[in-house]
């Protein structure tokens, strides 16, 4: 049987201040996209709301607007794959064997209140299939239950953007919470690389997540190899 992933995308565009524009940081999805690629893994895009997805301005930038990145973004029909994703309603979460959350400072704001995302990440999760994230991604598995009650994110490793990173790309003033500290609040067992913005991915058992933009690949191999 041919391994199915299911990437989540933000649909926000900008922070509290909309001055200040967000969106998916491109790399993260590409990187990924490309390793389940070589897997022979067929993907789908999913976002809290469904339809277009922005991208994060900074992500096209050097950097992270890498050959691949930069291959996506010219290639209409990879875009149009980001101009009408899928709604979490319009998802079967039997056809999935893992989810893998995006980032960008956007999915702050859409993804960690999800109800339809946490739905399918907690049915992925009870049908023994993996559930994945990298950098800001991990805010999506913030609030998310299983069928106990129980935090999914509770006493298991878990990763993903910094506050060091935050301070360090000068966005601190801007996220509107510390997503590291949250996660610590629910428990879960935070880890981080000893130096900010290399490549970092950690498994807990069917628990994927990665640091940051560059931890892409890292998180998605180690998901390929899970499968």
């Amino acid at each position: 049987m041919t391994k199915r992933i299911l990437h989540v995308v933000t649909n926000v565009s900008h922070y509290d201040d909309p001055s200040h524009p967000t969106g998916l940081w491109l790399s993260e999805l590409v990187h990924a996209w490309e390793v389940f690629e070589e897997h022979g893994f067929e993907q789908a895009i999913v976002s809290p709301q469904g339809g277009p997805v922005p991208l994060e301005p900074r992500s096209l930038k050097f950097p992270s607007y890498d050959k691949a990145a930069k291959a996506w973004h010219a290639d209409p029909a990879r875009m149009a794959l980001l101009e009408n994703t899928a709604s979490p309603d319009g998802i079967d979460s039997t056809d999935f064997d893992a989810i893998y959350f995006t980032g960008g400072h956007a999915v702050m704001y859409d993804f960690p209140d999800s109800e339809g995302l946490q739905k399918i990440t907690r049915e992925i999760w009870e049908q023994d299939g993996i559930v994945s994230s990298v950098c800001h991604g991990y805010c999506g598995l913030l609030n998310t239950r299983l069928s106990d009650g129980s935090l999914l994110v509770e006493g298991r490793k878990v990763t993903g953007f910094a506050w060091q990173e935050e301070v360090l790309a000068r966005v601190d003033k801007l996220v509107p919470y510390n997503a590291e500290e949250e996660m610590k609040k629910r428990g879960a067992l935070y880890e981080k690389a000893r130096l900010p913005f290399v490549s970092y991915a950690v498994a807990d058992g069917k628990l994927v997540t990665g640091q940051n933009p560059g931890s892409a690949k890292e998180t998605a191999r180690k998901v390929a190899a899970l499968l």
